[in-house]
């Protein structure tokens, strides 16, 4: 299945090569999850990180679904 990856800030060096603009389109095998898809972009399991799947704050261990977009941020800071 075809997932829609966006990293941001820092991250940014994890996408593969010929991601433009921060995104990637990826293809996954079906059930797989968010820290499936950081772990095969090779992002670190303990680093920390917010994560959106379709806008919405999500668990690294929620299964992907065709066409899901996941967006992973470096840990933010302010107040």
């Amino acid at each position: 299945m075809r997932v829609e990856v966006r990293l941001f800030a820092t991250l940014e060096r994890y996408l593969p090569a010929g991601s433009h603009a921060g995104v990637a389109m990826l293809d996954v095998p079906d059930g797989s999850t968010a820290a499936d898809v950081a772990r095969r972009l090779g992002i670190p399991a303990g680093l920390e990180r917010v994560l959106l799947i379709n806008g919405r704050e999500a668990t690294p261990e929620r299964s992907l679904a065709p066409g899901d977009v996941l967006d992973l941020y470096p840990p933010l800071a302010g107040g």
